[in-house]
């Protein structure tokens, strides 16, 4: 124990030289001020420099800062000597609000040696706190007889700052019925008074509303409000009144029993049992107005209670008292007019006082049409009237009021009789009265025509197929136009536009009934001639100024099976027998003869097919019924005669079929003479550009500039309508001739003897027809038998021959019309 006492003694001797030896150290004393509310990282001063100490000295003498407070606000920095805020200072929070002067003490510590700074920092106040009330809102009852002067206290405002930033005043928001007076404390304190500054009326102003606002000194300045609720204590100083001295009320007469006719409402500005009103007739009122009506005292309502009649009484007086229940009650006064309603028995009506029931399409927008007038007996509501159109449709009219109970009626669009020919306009009147009357009256307008539709084809353009060989005078057809337009106006004449083609005008070929478009021919077609015309045929109406529209017509001329075939080979007189001489030797298959016919006629019409009529040996010789080749079917025997009899008939593919027929006559001889004085041999190479077909070339040249020349004329015609070219009767027959496919299409062949191939030639269609043959040779040669063509022939078709072996002269099949010089 003695031992224990000894060495606390000992340490308390050591604490004692320690600590005196450190407060020698920390005598020094460094004293800052700056302002509270400093941002984190602002430097308050610079310590190395302060205490003249070495910036390395800061780190390794293990300098420390020692805040007497809990909370460490700075720090040091020990690479710059900086000392510096660490978190934020709030110096209402550090120091009570009642001192002025707010200090936080610390100390800065370094070892190796020892030495200790005492450092005082002054926390500065800045205004950072606004006034704040204890009472965010405060009540008063005042009575509105209290006189002006009382004074009222009021919960003061507080403010955490000191000094300068402290309350340093009072302020109350306007009004004419209070001010507030405001004190000072022995410590400076501030304290205010509401003093009511004049006579209050609860009526005029039941409650008032004041904001108290307290305001510090600090710069800027803070400041703080509280609100003031002010209620008046009402007193029985206001007596009943109605909202105006007199009512006039209307009540339609009948009203059932019971109708509530009105209810009073009178107004006391008292509150409570000073505003408690009951209602009641005063002695001005009559019995027999209180026997009509009733009336309750508790919510003013005034009801029917008998009959009214307005033959017996078109008005009432009613007078009302309102009294209310205060201590000394007050009271107002009104009276009530009643005037009976009439009921609305009377319909509105509507007069035409002029009208015009036709008028023109065309008139102009304005036009005046009809004068309107209206009417009603009744009075007031039932008495005001409106007119207005009918609605179903829409129409192109608009009523004007031209003056009191007048209205005129106005084209208002432009009309068109075409789409709407009358109207039906009525004028329908309607009174204002409940129920509401009404009453109309229809008139109608009827428009009339004028000229401004042209006639109308159902078609712009006609195509009409008409057959050849046509009666003249035959319908084509019917081209009747439209007009939408009535009487002259629709009556429509149908002629044709003049045209001419190849001097013929299109009147002579075709008329027109000019009553009812009825197109006719007026002369028979051959197809083989004529196949298509095209003209215009026009329409014109009888109004003033005429209107006109016109239309194409195109005519195609249709083909008729009206053209027996013509055999044209082997040829023969009419009535005649052909003969043929073969000889008894020949092979099977040998070519006999080979019937050739054509058809003027086109497509199906002009297809001919060939068949055996009669025949002597019908094992012998076989007919191929699409070439007309006749050959044997085997050899002659000795049994056979030596004369043969065939009949061929060629017929048309027409419905009905046409048909001709030739008769041959098949000789047999042991050995065969080739007549020479017949022809003459012409031995030609196999050149494509002897005589004949240099003729040919030239030929078809020949059509085809001629082709291209007539298109040419024809469009000029067209374009220019000059006067008719007048060509050449032998050009004339060349067009023709052009347009007879027909003859251009066909191969007119005339047999040959002895060869294996034959192409033939016509000559002229009604005079001779010569022969040309073509045979091949057994060394390559061609032998050309050359008949003596006769003088005065026309036309003939040449056709290139087509052989059946390998020495084929030329593939040329097509036909050439030409024109012999």
């Amino acid at each position: 124990m003695a031992l224990s006492i000894a060495t606390v003694w000992t340490r308390c001797v050591t604490v004692l030289f320690v600590f005196s030896a450190m407060w020698g150290i920390a005598l020094s004393i460094n004293r800052y001020s700056i302002p509270e509310e400093m941002q984190e990282g602002s430097v308050v001063a610079n310590l190395a420099t302060d205490l003249g100490l070495d910036l390395r000295t800061l780190i390794t003498r293990k300098a420390k800062l020692d805040i007497i407070h809990r909370n460490k606000y700075l720090d040091i920095n020990k690479e710059t000597g900086d000392l510096f805020i660490l978190e934020k200072i709030d110096r209402e929070y550090i120091c009570s609000s009642k001192t002025t002067s707010c200090f936080l003490k610390m100390d800065v510590i370094f070892e190796n040696p020892i030495r200790i700074f005492n450092i005082e920092l002054e926390i500065m106040d800045i205004n950072d706190n606004a006034p704040v009330f204890r009472r965010e809102t405060m009540h008063l009852d005042i009575s509105e007889s209290t006189a002006a002067g009382e004074r009222f206290s009021l919960t003061n405002a507080v403010d955490a700052d000191v000094g300068a930033n402290s309350i340093k005043t009072y302020y109350l928001s306007e009004s004419k019925s209070f001010i507030i007076d405001i004190q000072t404390g022995s410590d400076g304190s501030k304290y205010v008074d509401l003093v009511l500054n004049s006579n209050l009326d609860r009526e005029e102003q039941a409650v008032h509303n004041l904001i108290l606002t307290a305001v510090d000194g600090g710069v800027p300045a803070r400041s703080g409000t509280a609100s003031i609720i002010v209620r008046v204590l009402d007193i029985n100083d206001n007596a009943p009144f109605f909202n105006q001295p007199i009512y006039a009320i209307n009540v339609t007469e009948n009203s059932p029993i019971g109708t509530l006719v009105m209810t009073l409402n009178a107004t006391d500005l008292d509150e409570g049992t000073n505003a408690e009103i009951i209602y009641s007739y005063t002695l001005y009122t009559s019995e027999k107005t209180q026997e009509k009506f009733s009336l309750n005292s508790n919510t003013g309502e005034i009801k029917v209670k008998d009959v009214i009649d307005f033959e017996e009484s078109h008005s009432f007086d009613i007078y009302i008292q309102a009294r209310d229940q205060g201590s000394n009650s007050l009271s107002g006064d009104c009276k009530i007019m009643v005037f009976i309603t009439d009921l609305n028995d009377n319909y509105p009506e509507v007069t035409i006082k002029s009208f015009k029931s036709t008028l023109k399409e065309d008139v102009a927008i304005g036009t005046l049409i009809a004068v309107i007038s209206i009417s009603d007996r009744d009075s007031g509501d039932n008495g005001e009237v409106e007119l207005t159109l009918n609605q179903q449709t829409s129409l192109p009219f608009v009523l004007n009021k031209s003056s009191e109970d007048y209205f005129a009626l106005h084209v208002s669009e432009p009309l068109d009789r075409e789409t709407i020919p009358r109207y039906e306009i009525t004028f329908i009147v309607t009174d204002k009265g409940t129920p509401r009357l009404s009453d109309n009256e229809t008139i109608t307008l009827e428009i009339l025509d004028v000229n401004d539709n042209s006639p109308i084809f159902p078609q712009s353009f006609y195509t009409i197929h008409v057959v050849e060989n046509n009666v003249p005078g035959a319908l084509l057809t019917s081209l009747s136009a439209f007009d939408p337009d009535l009487h002259e106006n629709q009556y429509l004449v149908y002629f044709i536009m003049e045209k001419e083609i190849l001097n013929t005008s299109m009147s002579m070929l075709f008329s027109i009934n000019p009553e009812n478009g009825n197109l006719y021919a007026l002369k028979t077609f051959d197809f083989e001639r004529e196949r298509e015309f095209l003209f215009h045929i026009e329409a014109r109406d009888s109004g003033v100024p005429p209107l006109n529209s016109n239309v194409t017509v195109h005519i195609i001329i249709l083909d008729q099976n009206d053209n027996t075939p013509l055999i044209v080979s082997p040829w023969r007189a009419q009535g005649s027998v052909i003969e043929e001489v073969i000889p008894r030797s020949t092979d099977k298959g040998f070519l006999v003869a080979k019937v050739i016919a054509i058809d003027a006629d086109s497509l199906q019409n002009s297809r001919v097919t060939y068949q055996l009529l009669q025949i002597s040996d019908s094992s012998l010789f076989s007919l191929d019924q699409y070439n007309g080749e006749i050959r044997t079917t085997r050899m002659f025997s000795y049994r056979d005669p030596r004369h043969q009899r065939l009949v061929v008939v060629a017929k048309d593919n027409g419905d009905p079929a046409l048909s001709a027929t030739v008769t041959i006559k098949i000789s047999t001889v042991e050995h065969m003479v080739t007549p020479f004085s017949e022809t003459t041999e012409l031995p030609l190479e196999y050149d494509l550009f002897t005589d004949l077909n240099l003729y040919l070339v030239i030929g078809l040249g020949s059509v085809s500039f001629l082709l291209l020349i007539t298109i040419l004329v024809v469009i000029v015609l067209k374009c220019q309508k000059p006067k008719p070219l007048k060509m050449p009767p032998a050009m004339n027959m060349n067009l023709n001739s052009l347009n007879r496919n027909s003859v251009i299409s066909r191969n007119s062949i005339i047999s040959q003897r002895s060869s294996t191939i034959a192409d033939s030639t016509l000559i002229s269609s009604d005079a001779y027809w010569y022969s040309l043959f073509l045979a091949e040779t057994r060394k390559g040669k061609v032998v050309v038998r050359q008949p003596i063509v006769p003088k005065g022939a026309g036309y003939f078709v040449s056709s290139i021959p087509r052989s059946t072996g390998p020495t084929e002269t030329s593939d040329s099949r097509a036909s050439t019309l030409q024109y012999s010089k």
